[in-house]
C-alpha cells in the first residue's frame, strides 16, 4: 500500500489539487518511518513533487516531536575533522553556521532522520561497536541507508534553502559514504554531492534570485570542498573497479571550480588535483567514463580561472581530439560538444586586450583541431552539429600569421567547403542552424579573403538558398543574420554577387509567411526583423555600381518592402534567435545611416537610381515620424 501511495504521489498533479492532501499522507506514514524502506520512498516522492511546495516546506519545518517517534529523534552531529577544529584565525564557529531561511525556527527533522539512518549504528548494536565496521553488521540494512541518501539528495535538489543549514554535516556523511566498500553507498554519496554542488552553483549564478545574506558564504563553500578533496573522494573516483561511480567523477571538480579565483580561494594544489584526475579519466577504457569526462572537459574550459591558461586549454584540446576518434558515438558526441565549447573559449580570449594567449597558442594544434573538426563534420548529426560550430570558431580565431602559411591554405578551404556543404544538406535543422551560425563567424575574420576567394560566391549562394527556401524559419533567420555580418562592401564580392544577395533577401521577405507548418508562424516576425536589418545593412555599404539593381528590385517590390521596414522601425528588432535586440531609436538610426551613406555616393551624371533609393528611405522615415507624432 505504501509503495502504491508513493507511485500515486509521483504521478499526481498536486499543484492543481487542493491543499492538505500531502499532509494527510504525511501524517499517515509517520508510524512506519523507522520500519519500512517504502516509507522513505514515499517521503522521497513527496519532497520531489513539484518542489518546492509551500505545504511540504511547512511539513519539513515541523518540530522534531511531530515528525518522529521517541527513538532516533536526536540529531546525529558528527565530530568535525581536525582541520576544521584547528582552523587558523578566521570566522568564528557562530559565523560558520548557515542560518535557515527566514521564517524557519525549527530544524528539518527529515534531514536529521536520514543522516541518523545513514551514519548511526542500529538500535540493537552494542554501544561500543566500531563506527567504521562493515555496514551489514553495525548499521541499518543497506536498502534503508540507500533510500535515506536518496531522500537527502531529493531534499538538496528541491529544498536547498533548508538543506544548506546542514552543509558541513552532510559533507561528513558524504565522506563516510565514499570511504565505505559498498559501491552502492559510494554512488549514492556521490549523487548527494552532485545535488549539493548544483545548489551552491545556482545560488552564485549572476541571475540568482537568492539574496546574498541567504547564500552559503564563500568561505564555507571552500571549507566544504576542502573537506571533500582531503577525504576519500579522489581515491574512490579513480577506482576502475566501479565504472558507474567513475562516470560521475568528471562532474565533481566542476562544482569546485565554478567560482572565479577572485572570490574562490581553493588552494592551487587542490585545483591541480581536480584537473589531473579528470585528464587521467579521459584515458579510461570504459565508454561511460570517457563520455562523462569529455563532457566535463567542455565545462572546465569555460571557467574564467582556466580558460586563459594556455597549457590547460592545450591539454584539454588534445584530450578532446583523442575522444573524437573513439568508436562510441556517445563519446564522440560529447567530445564534439566540448570542442565547440573550447573554441568558444578561443574567441573569448581573442576579444581580451592581452594578445599573449593568441601568440602562445600552438599553430600546429590549431591545424590538428581544424582537421579533426572537418572529419567530425562528416559524422552523425549529434557530432556534426558541434563540429561545424567548432569550425566556425576556429576559422574566426585564425590570425594573419596562420592564414599566410601554405600549410593552412588547404585546410581552410576544406573547412569552408565543409560548412557550405552542411548549410545546403538536408540534415537536422539544428545542424544547419549551427552551420549558418558558423558561417557568420567565418565572415567576422577580417584576415580571411572574403570577397576575393573562390569560395566567396559558394558561401553566399548557400546562405541565399537557405534564406529563401528552408522549411525551418529559425535556420532562415540565422542565414539572414550571417548575410549581414560583413562590414565592408568589398567583402560582398562583385556587383552581380551583391545583386543576388539583395534580391534573395527581398524574395525571402516576400515569402516570410509561406509555411505549411503552423509552428513556424511564431518566428515570422523575427525572420522579417532580421531580413530588414540585413537589407538596411547592405544599403549602408552599397557602391554606385550597386544602385541600379537595388532600384529595379525596389520598383517591383516597393510597397511590400516599405511596409515591413516600417513595422521593423515601429517595433524595434526582436531578440528571438537574432543578435542583440534593438530599440526603435536604434533601428531608426540604422535607416538614417543608410540614408546618409546614399547621400555620400558619387553617382554618374544623369543617374536616377541614387535619388530614387534616397526618396524611398526618406518616405519611410517621414511616415514613421508622422505615425509616432514626432
Amino acid at each position: 500500500i505504501i509503495k502504491c501511495l508513493a507511485n500515486l504521489v509521483s504521478n499526481a498533479p498536486y499543484n492543481r489539487l487542493k491543499l492538505s492532501l500531502l499532509t494527510k499522507v504525511w501524517n499517515q506514514i509517520k508510524p512506519y518511518i523507522h520500519h519500512k524502506v517504502s516509507s522513505l520512498t514515499l517521503l522521497g516522492a513527496i519532497v520531489s513533487t513539484h518542489a518546492p511546495l509551500p505545504e511540504v516546506q511547512l511539513l519539513l519545518q515541523q518540530p522534531c516531536s511531530s515528525g518522529l517517534g521517541n527513538s532516533n529523534s536526536a540529531t546525529p552531529h558528527l565530530n568535525p575533522p581536525d582541520w576544521w577544529k584547528k582552523a587558523p584565525a578566521g570566522p568564528s564557529p557562530e559565523e560558520t553556521s548557515v542560518s535557515s531561511p527566514k521564517g524557519s525556527s525549527e530544524p528539518c527533522w527529515l534531514i536529521r532522520l536520514c543522516i541518523s539512518i545513514v551514519v548511526l549504528p542500529k538500535e540493537d548494536s552494542c554501544s561500543g561497536s566500531d563506527a567504521g565496521s562493515a555496514a551489514g553488521s553495525a548499521y541499518e540494512p543497506s536498502p534503508m541507508r540507500l533510500e535515506a541518501l536518496q531522500v537527502l539528495a531529493l531534499l538538496a535538489r528541491g529544498y536547498f534553502s533548508m538543506t544548506q543549514a546542514y552543509l558541513m554535516e552532510l559533507g561528513e556523511v558524504i565522506c563516510k559514504c565514499m570511504g565505505e566498500t559498498d559501491p552502492s553507498i559510494q554512488l549514492h554519496g556521490a549523487k548527494l554531492l552532485e545535488e549539493l554542488g548544483t545548489g551552491l552553483i545556482q545560488q552564485y549564478k549572476p541571475d540568482s534570485t537568492v539574496a546574498p545574506d541567504q547564500r552559503v558564504p564563500v568561505f564555507l563553500v571552500v571549507m566544504f570542498w576542502t573537506m571533500m578533496l582531503n577525504g576519500p573522494l579522489p581515491r574512490a573516483l579513480q577506482n576502475s573497479e566501479h565504472p558507474t561511480l567513475q562516470a560521475r567523477a568528471p562532474m565533481m571538480p566542476y562544482f569546485i571550480l565554478i567560482f572565479p579565483l577572485s572570490t574562490f580561494s581553493l588552494q592551487n594544489d587542490r585545483q591541480i588535483l581536480c584537473i589531473t584526475v579528470l585528464l587521467g579519466l579521459n584515458d579510461s577504457k570504459n565508454r561511460l567514463v570517457k563520455a562523462a569526462t569529455s563532457r566535463a572537459l567542455g565545462v572546465y574550459v569555460l571557467f574564467p580561472c582556466l580558460r586563459q591558461d594556455v597549457i590547460f586549454v592545450a591539454d584539454t584540446a588534445n584530450a578532446i581530439l583523442m575522444s573524437l576518434e573513439d568508436k562510441s558515438l556517445n563519446v564522440r558526441a560529447k567530445a564534439a560538444w566540448s570542442l565547440g565549447n573550447l573554441t568558444d573559449t578561443l574567441i573569448v580570449n581573442m576579444e581580451t586586450p592581452d594578445p599573449s594567449f593568441q601568440e602562445e597558442f600552438s599553430g600546429l594544434l590549431l591545424l590538428k583541431m581544424l582537421r579533426s573538426a572537418v572529419e567530425a563534420s562528416k559524422d552523425k548529426g549529434k557530432v556534426k552539429s558541434n563540429a561545424v560550430r567548432a569550425l566556425g570558431n576556429l576559422l574566426h580565431f585564425l590570425q594573419p600569421s596562420h592564414i599566410e602559411k601554405p600549410t593552412f591554405a588547404e585546410i581552410i578551404e576544406e573547412s569552408i567547403q565543409a560548412l557550405i556543404s552542411t548549410v545546403l544538406t538536408e540534415a537536422a535543422m539544428k545542424v544547419r542552424w549551427n552551420a549558418c551560425y558558423a558561417m557568420g563567424n567565418v565572415f567576422k575574420n577580417p584576415a580571411l579573403p572574403l570577397g576575393t576567394a573562390p569560395w566567396t560566391s559558394q558561401a553566399y549562394s548557400a546562405l541565399t538558398s537557405v534564406v529563401t527556401s528552408c522549411k525551418n524559419f529559425k535556420v532562415r533567420i540565422r542565414s539572414a543574420a550571417a548575410l549581414s555580418v560583413p562590414g565592408k562592401r568589398e567583402q560582398y564580392g562583385s556587383v552581380e554577387q551583391y545583386a543576388r544577395i539583395w534580391n534573395a533577401l527581398v524574395t525571402a521577405l516576400q515569402k516570410s509567411e509561406d509555411t505549411i507548418d503552423f509552428l513556424e508562424f511564431k518566428y515570422c516576425a523575427s525572420l522579417r526583423t532580421q531580413i530588414c536589418q540585413a537589407l538596411i545593412h547592405l544599403l549602408s555599404l552599397a557602391s554606385a555600381s550597386d544602385l541600379p539593381c537595388i532600384k529595379e528590385i525596389l520598383k517591383l517590390n516597393r510597397n511590400m518592402v516599405q511596409s515591413y521596414i516600417l513595422q521593423f522601425l515601429k517595433s524595434g528588432a526582436e531578440g528571438d534567435d537574432t543578435e542583440a535586440p534593438h530599440s526603435p531609436q536604434e533601428t531608426d538610426q540604422m535607416v538614417r545611416m543608410a540614408l546618409k551613406h546614399m547621400g555620400s555616393i558619387q553617382a554618374p551624371a544623369g543617374d536616377t537610381a541614387r535619388r530614387a533609393i534616397m526618396g524611398f528611405l526618406e518616405e519611410i522615415l517621414a511616415i514613421c515620424f508622422e505615425s509616432s507624432g514626432s
